[in-house]
């Protein structure tokens, strides 16, 4: 009795401690699948890691290259811009020279053009007086009185005035070529639309069509512009009639 008494009172301990074992077996439990989950979450956590180690450490990198290569494409763009910006400064300053230049060269076009019909007056002036009639006679008559000897011939005038005309005409002219203006005769050249002014057209024979036969009035130049076309006569073709007669 006394022993069943022994045994009874030792089960509660016997519970308790088996408890015990089995909270702390619970518990062994609980702490072996947290350090199980938690390795798995590590070895999650390193193989993401694994997967973006570059990118992660070279993401600065990555936004430095990249903005570098905007930079350059700007700096390109500008050196471009800046290159076609002098380019057409360039042509503007020699347009602005070219024009300039022009302007000087040029700019008695109108003065001079206006001058042109005093040359044409002068230069029918001295047409209009033929050489021949400049040479004296061969035998003058006397003079009936002393004055009459004394006085100038009408020739002796004629002379004089002639040769006072074609030095005024050849000053002209001088005065014309210091500014660039110069005087062309295209008799005997082959026609030019661009420098020649046709009159008239006639056949000629001995003559080649096409050809410059007489100049009216002559042609003038200014630098490498026309000032005044030459207006001329041109030699026409002869009928086919004529040239077959002869």
């Amino acid at each position: 009795m006394s022993l069943f008494r022994s045994a009874t009172a030792c089960l509660p301990s016997v519970r308790s401690s088996a408890a015990r074992t089995a909270s702390v077996n619970a518990w062994r439990r609980s702490v072996a699948v947290r350090l199980y989950s938690d390795a798995k979450g590590k070895e999650k956590e390193d193989s993401s890691s694994d997967d973006k180690p570059v990118s992660e450490a070279d993401a600065p990198l990555q936004e430095c290259t990249t903005k570098l290569a905007a930079k350059e494409a700007e700096v390109v763009d500008l050196t471009g811009r800046l290159r076609y910006a002098q380019a057409d400064y360039q042509n503007l300053q020699r347009i602005s020279q070219r024009e300039k230049e022009q302007t000087r060269d040029f700019a008695i076009s109108r003065f001079a053009s206006d001058l042109l019909e005093t040359v044409d007056v002068l230069t029918l002036a001295l047409r209009s007086v033929p050489s021949s009639s400049l040479s004296p006679a061969e035998s003058p008559l006397p003079s009936s009185s002393s004055s009459a000897a004394n006085e100038k011939s009408t020739l002796a005038h004629l002379t004089e005035l002639h040769q006072g005309v074609s030095l005024t005409h050849k000053q002209l002219l001088s005065t014309l070529a210091k500014y660039g203006v110069r005087q062309f005769d295209p008799t005997g050249d082959k026609f030019d639309p661009n420098l020649h002014e046709a009159l008239y057209a006639a056949p000629i024979p001995g003559k080649e069509p096409g050809s410059v036969v007489e100049c009216q009035k002559f042609g003038y130049m200014i630098k490498d512009r026309v000032l005044r076309a030459a207006q001329v006569g041109v030699v026409q073709e002869l009928p086919e009639s004529t040239t077959a007669s002869s």
